[in-house]
């Protein structure tokens, strides 16, 4: 299959003149409450994101879809919570990434905290890719991709985007 990058290019450049608004209004939304992630074990999730990614535990409740389920969340800066529930009984299965699913979660630190989690994913034996000088990709316990992202928010890779 030969793919045809001039014809993505050009069209990417139609959708962003007729979409990416010159005078761009206010968002309907105050911001990003949570994004829920799914645990096969809550103590090692609690390890992995508050010792070793350094994002601290806010709270742990019962789910209040599911009897005996665990709904908590972790702090990763800004008012943004990143949350986790666990289903005793359900067996889900390993995580999947598949299309309309979840790609990769990408959350923004200073450099210096990149440079020191990096080291702390080394030092763990986690497994991961480093792109561009500015994002690290890796895997949770249960499988989610997740990018720590060196530049600002608003910014990718220099260009800003919001």
């Amino acid at each position: 299959m030969t793919i045809d990058y001039a014809a993505i290019e050009a069209r990417r450049a139609e959708i962003r003149q007729r979409y990416v608004l010159p005078h761009r209004p206010s968002s309907s939304a105050r911001g990003l409450h949570h994004i829920a992630l799914l645990s096969s074990n809550v103590e090692r999730t609690i390890q992995f994101y508050q010792d070793l990614l350094e994002f601290p535990l806010t709270e742990i409740i019962e789910n209040r879809d599911y009897q005996g389920s665990n709904h908590f969340f972790f702090d990763i800066g800004n008012g943004n919570l990143l949350a986790f529930f666990d289903f005793p009984g359900l067996d889900l299965g390993p995580y999947q990434e598949v299309l309309g699913g979840l790609h990769h979660i990408a959350i923004s630190v200073d450099p210096a905290t990149w440079e020191r989690l990096r080291g702390k994913l080394e030092m763990a034996g986690v497994p991961h890719q480093i792109e561009s000088g500015a994002s690290i990709y890796f895997k949770d316990p249960d499988g989610a991709r997740l990018e720590l992202l060196a530049d600002h928010l608003g910014e990718m890779y220099g260009a800003r985007v919001l």
